[in-house]
């Protein structure tokens, strides 16, 4: 059964009503702020398994509109910068990165080590490393290639993409409860004062949604643009982060040029139906099946990797980011990105804001460092590690 863009896009909207279903009616969800596009997503795959054990069927999804949404995602991220915000984010970004630079390195020698411990290739502990689970899908199919070409893996094109997924929904089920467990209890207090020393946000209208609606499209194509421009060059930056700059620049250069006033309430709205059906349409590509199949070694190498993700976050991250409920939303963050992508970092900051409040420092420093920063950082770490003898026995 195939869906085209529209049928896929419905199929989103379904998963996103489902996971707002479930956790209005299990607590357990909405207590450790499993975002809804990850609750829904599972009951979909878990659906969608039973009908293929049953009956063979098979339900392919399009990936026409998933592209989009993600940039418009990150335009919205861009948009909502307000260069005068980064002012006062930019020691924490700084104790952000000091935070994320050494567990990329962790994550791969735990991943090597674990690789070795189960006879495997040790490539095989980077795909269930940083290639992956910080990398996401694209990066994970970048590399399985070369490693395909250069060391003849048979097979590790499908590993790449099963670690990639597992550890989407990992950062997503992990950081909600984890976020809780650092705040017992206390978060409603320190999110008041938080929301009371921020400016008072204007709530969302039809006449700023359109206007923004238009913006995160200028921004598409203005990304587009600068991508087309910078090809060739020694380092190529991914599309999403030309768009990311995009709404950096329409926010304080062209809006403020042309006095067309930014709704922070109304990018919210924008960026977060985007984010939202990206992931919905993620998780439908989920195939339980095929994952089952793929179990074993890589399993346990990516079950390790959430362990200490768990662990770094709470002893390293969180004392590091001020031990406060910013550091509590921050390390949600973080726990989504380093196990799945910034779009589930993202969607675990939104849950645990939605229950207690705004959290302004967190969502300026999680993104940037996500979508800029933790790539560059990942290529550095990840070519420096591959000069290393042991991954070219």
């Amino acid at each position: 059964m195939t869906l085209d863009s529209t049928g896929t896009l419905a199929l989103a909207a379904a998963i996103l009503l489902a996971g707002r279903f479930l956790n209005a009616g299990i607590a357990l969800l909405a207590r450790y702020n499993i975002p809804q596009p990850i609750s829904g997503g599972l009951a979909f795959a878990l659906v969608a398994a039973g009908l293929h054990a049953w009956s063979g069927l098979m339900i392919e999804t399009s990936a026409v509109l998933r592209g989009p949404l993600l940039l418009a995602f990150f335009a919205s991220v861009g948009l909502s910068a307000d260069l005068g915000r980064l002012r006062r984010g930019g020691p924490k970004l700084m104790l952000f990165l000091a935070c994320v630079v050494p567990f990329l390195m962790a994550q791969n020698a735990l991943g090597t080590f674990m690789a070795i411990l189960l006879d495997q290739h040790p490539l095989i502990g980077l795909i269930g490393g940083s290639v992956t689970l910080v990398g996401g899908h694209g990066t994970g199919a970048a590399y399985a290639r070369i490693f395909e070409e250069t060391h003849s893996l048979a097979g590790v094109m499908g590993l790449a993409m099963a670690s990639a997924t597992i550890g989407l929904v990992l950062g997503g089920v992990v950081g909600g409860p984890v976020a809780q467990y650092l705040l017992r209890g206390r978060a409603p207090i320190e999110a008041g004062a938080v929301a009371a020393a921020d400016e008072a946000v204007e709530p969302a209208t039809t006449e700023g949604a359109i206007v923004t609606t238009c913006l995160v499209l200028f921004c598409l194509l203005l990304g587009g643009w600068m991508a087309w421009l910078t090809q060739g060059a020694p380092i190529a930056l991914p599309d999403f982060l030309w768009c990311l700059f995009a709404g950096v620049v329409v926010r304080n250069l062209i809006a403020p040029l042309i006095r067309l006033p930014v709704s922070d309430a109304s990018v919210d709205l924008v960026g977060s139906t985007a984010l939202a059906l990206f992931l919905a349409m993620t998780m439908a590509t989920i195939r339980l099946w095929e994952l089952a199949a793929l179990a074993g070694p890589l399993m346990m190498i990516v079950a390790s990797q959430a362990v200490f993700a768990v662990i770094y976050a709470v002893l390293v991250v969180y004392r590091m980011m001020g031990r406060d409920y910013e550091a509590a939303v921050a390390t949600a963050g973080f726990l989504g990105f380093s196990m799945g992508a910034t779009a589930t970092a993202i969607a675990n900051m939104q849950a645990v804001a939605g229950r207690y409040g705004p959290a302004p420092v967190a969502f300026l420093v999680v993104p940037l460092t996500g979508a800029f920063f933790i790539d560059l950082a990942n290529a550095l770490v990840l070519t420096g590690g591959l000069s290393l003898p042991i991954y070219g026995e």
